[in-house]
């Protein structure tokens, strides 16, 4: 098998229709298979999409997961990490649509280098605007408080300012990145093999960015290309929390990726505003969604 596709659905029964179609209707030419790994829905959306592909799955193009309880998006991708034998592995949100050839031409571009580990391809939003978190850098110290202080959309032409997005690189060249989005990841399997599976303590945010880090700190390439595209209906895809728990989250996992992978790095005082940082945002943004009710 060269491809095994990740989808998972928490209760978005039309979207995840959608972006399963916008995959089968097409003739791939590589052999692929699609895990559709359902997490905890309560609306019924796993049936119907059960009855929907009835005859891809009775063939084995589609592979049904339904997850006993919503554990979040990393613990819902692992189900299928752990059975999946394909070479390469792709993780697609529900919320997506492929276009044109653009699994064809990752594969493609792949396979012409056995650096890279992991591909990210040009995520667009429904309005045509690039949707940046498909190419990052990593939110250490400097690059995230740059950001935080709004410099980054200020002079998002700056090299320095701007790295967060990478807002400075021309968004259809391909390039090396630090991080790419979990809405379209395909990964080398050798590389999930060097690195092991998504880290499952991130609920619903930087687990992709998480994996990415492993992943290049294993010597593999991480790489944004351009060349092709996707839909993103970015927000459509969920897994379950509330407004107000999807903030907890954000900064979480911000809190999460910083004590695995910066504790050490930065002088204790700079770690110490950091986490006063994070802990503020956070306060603040229960704050204004008290104030929104």
């Amino acid at each position: 098998m060269d491809l095994s596709i990740i989808i998972v659905n928490y209760q978005t029964y039309d979207l995840t229709k959608e972006t399963i179609e916008s995959v089968i209707n097409r003739n791939h030419p590589f052999t692929y298979e699609i895990y559709l790994v359902d997490d905890a829905s309560q609306d019924g959306s796993l049936e119907k999409l059960q009855e929907d592909f009835k005859e891809q799955s009775v063939d084995g193009l589609i592979k049904f997961i339904a997850s006993p309880e919503n554990k979040g998006f990393a613990h819902a991708n692992n189900l299928s990490l752990k059975q999946t034998k394909a070479r390469y592995v792709l993780l697609l949100n529900s919320d997506t649509v492929i276009l044109n050839d653009c699994l064809a031409k990752c594969l493609n571009f792949i396979e012409k280098d056995e650096s890279i580990g992991a591909l990210g391809c040009k995520v667009l939003l429904p309005d045509g605007n690039l949707d940046k978190a498909c190419r990052r850098s990593f939110p250490t110290f400097s690059v995230s408080a740059y950001r935080m202080l709004g410099l980054s959309h200020l002079f998002p032409e700056s090299k320095r300012f701007g790295k967060y997005n990478l807002t400075y690189l021309d968004e259809n060249q391909t390039y090396e990145v630090d991080c790419l989005t979990g809405a379209f990841m395909l990964v080398r399997s050798k590389a999930i093999h060097s690195v092991g599976l998504l880290d499952e303590k991130f609920f619903m945010y930087g687990e992709d960015i998480d994996w990415c880090y492993r992943i290049k700190a294993e010597g593999w390439k991480v790489m944004y290309y351009a060349d092709a595209e996707i839909v993103h209906y970015k927000g459509g895809s969920k897994h379950g929390p509330e407004k107000s728990k999807l903030t907890h989250e954000f900064y979480r996992a911000m809190y999460l990726f910083y004590n695995k992978h910066y504790k050490d790095t930065y002088p204790w005082i700079i770690t110490c505003i950091t986490y006063s940082g994070i802990a503020v945002i956070y306060r603040l943004n229960i704050l204004k969604n008290i104030l929104e009710r």
